[in-house]
């Protein structure tokens, strides 16, 4: 029997772990092959059907997602009708689903639900599927459904040499627990059992192997990592003391945690890592405490936000944090506290989702006495509330696309502290200038980007055009590498090839070989602004920018 385990991903460096815990489980069947297959949901489903084919399987599974559900159905049901090839699906798309997955599509055989490996083993080794948990399956034109399936054991360790063979470089994933101590309403992680914890010395043994197969970011996917306070120390302890000996230093480790659950200890820890090594994502969801409580999320909201700043202070972890649009109770003045609640924080990524409702997310199964729109399609997300209208999300969306641009990307930080500093409110700032980018019909790049920040900021009465250039050249010379300036930006002046030729002559400000060099001169003081484009700061993605008076003569 040969069997394909198929990974459609949302972009090609991302690697799905699914299906490799599943080849890791077949590699145990007799008289079984099976091949992994990967692709993204951003190539032609033809080429995906091709690479699957030439493989000749009996089965094909699918690791089933929000983002690659409509490509998996198209593809399983060419599969089925040109080659009469056994259709699983697994994953959290279909997990709580099942029925209506087996019923609406015929080309589906199986739906595993819940944790596959050892299900997907049994269905391999000929166990007969009515007596294997998790799967449900049709038989006879009926449909049996099974509950999701929880193990009490170990995964099996799904880095193969298959897997560092396909893995080339992209992001790798790694899990050393399973379950959430949370059941937030909006989730599927919280209906996974409470936390189950592998086992630690595998842990470190595959930290050390992912650090050095060439990728450049190892991604925790526990769903909180510092469940286990104890635990967590002793891998980030593990982690910062093989800096540049068993881990290289240009890998980074991304971990989604609780921040209410960070010590003293902790951050005691934490401030001796490297600059960079450390990534967290926390979550933080909404400000608003009749939120949190309708989502079923027990939070300590001045401890996390006191934490929150914490780790921000500490000036050498990537602190990302979120805000849900779309939950109850939070109309648009409460989302707008909530931002800039969260706003004040300083994290260095601020992200606004909108929420989705998960087939066997709480949320969904209440949305009708919620009153609740949302598209009925992947990815399921909100369209309006009984306290956000459809015009309110289709603006939120808007505000949304602006803040990733001029915030999240890091390219006008300068910029956002200088307007911070006229503006009583980030919120409103942020809002006004996306209704003003809505209304333009510009080429949507960086130079016509940073032309309407310029343009319609310059016309506000409190704003200091002057100011705002300088922000803006200078942002734009610490975020990239080639050191241009669009023409609104430039100003053209002798006294910057003199000012320049006198840093050459200086020891202490000389170019180092093979770094390019670039400057402005500032229109607010009489000073140079220039930057090296050598080391990038790991935290800010931002080159470091020096001042220097200028030469007049």
């Amino acid at each position: 029997m040969k069997v394909v385990l198929c990974a459609i991903n949302s972009k090609f460096i991302h690697s799905t772990l699914a299906v490799w815990y599943l080849l890791s489980s077949a590699k145990k069947c007799i008289d079984v092959e099976c091949v992994v297959v990967e692709g993204t949901i951003n190539e032609t489903e033809d080429d995906i059907y091709g690479r699957i084919k030439s493989e000749k399987a009996d089965m094909v599974a699918f690791s089933t997602y929000i983002w690659n559900k409509h490509i998996i159905l198209s593809l399983a049901s060419k599969l089925k009708a040109n080659l009469g090839v056994e259709i699983l699906l697994g994953g959290p798309e279909v997990s709580y689903d099942q029925r209506k997955t087996l019923e609406d599509y015929p080309f589906v055989d199986y739906v595993i639900s819940g944790e596959g490996e050892e299900p997907f083993y049994k269905l391999l080794s000929g166990y007969p599927v009515e007596k294997i948990e998790g799967i449900s399956f049709k038989k006879f034109g009926e449909v049996s459904i099974k509950e999701a399936y929880i193990s009490e054991n170990d995964p099996p360790n799904p880095y193969t040499n298959e897997y560092f063979e396909s893995l080339n470089g992209r992001i790798s994933y790694i899990e050393t627990s399973r379950g959430c101590p949370f059941r937030c309403a909006f989730c599927l992680s919280g209906r996974c059992g409470g936390v189950r914890f592998f086992n630690l010395e595998q842990a470190k043994k595959n930290i050390i192997a992912l650090a050095n197969s060439g990728t450049k970011t190892v991604k925790f996917i526990d769903r909180t990592f510092n469940a286990d306070r104890k635990r967590a120390k002793e891998l980030f302890q593990f982690i910062i003391d093989g800096y540049g000996t068993i881990i290289p230093k240009n890998v980074c480790f991304h971990f989604e945690i609780e921040g209410e659950l960070l010590d003293d200890e902790t951050f005691e820890l934490l401030s001796k890592a490297p600059k960079g090594l450390i990534q967290f994502e926390i979550g933080l969801q909404s400000f608003n405490e009749t939120t949190l409580q309708a989502i079923e999320r027990k939070t300590n909201l001045s401890l996390l936000s006191k934490n929150i700043q914490r780790v921000v202070n500490l000036d050498n972890i990537h602190t990302h944090i979120d805000l849900i649009v779309g939950l109850p109770y939070e109309d648009m003045k409460s989302f707008k506290r909530s931002f800039n609640l969260s706003y004040a924080l300083k994290p260095h990524m601020l992200q606004i989702g909108f929420l989705k409702l998960l087939h066997g997310s709480s949320l969904r199964e209440k949305s009708d006495v919620l009153k609740n729109e949302f598209i009925d399609t992947p990815p399921y997300e909100i369209v309006s509330t009984q306290w956000l209208s459809t015009a309110d999300i289709d603006r939120l969306h808007s505000f949304e696309d602006v803040f990733e641009k001029m915030y999240n990307s890091s390219r006008f930080g300068l910029t956002c502290e200088y307007l911070e500093s006229v503006y009583e409110n980030p919120f409103d700032m942020f809002m006004e200038f996306s209704d003003y980018v809505k209304c333009q019909h510009m080429l949507n790049n960086l130079d016509s980007f940073t032309k309407m920040i310029f343009d319609y900021f310059s016309s506000c009465k409190q704003v200091d055009e002057k100011k705002l250039r300088d922000a803006l050249a200078i942002d734009r010379l610490a975020t990239n590498r080639m050191g241009y300036l669009p023409s609104f930006l430039r100003i053209h002046s002798p006294h910057i090839k003199k000012t320049l030729n006198r840093l050459e002559k200086s020891k202490e400000t000389k170019r180092q070989k093979n770094v390019k060099r670039a400057a402005t001169i500032l229109l607010t003081e009489n000073k140079l602004a220039y930057v090296d484009y050598d080391n990038c700061d790991y935290v800010t993605n931002r080159f470091l920018v020096k001042f220097t008076e200028i030469v007049t003569e």
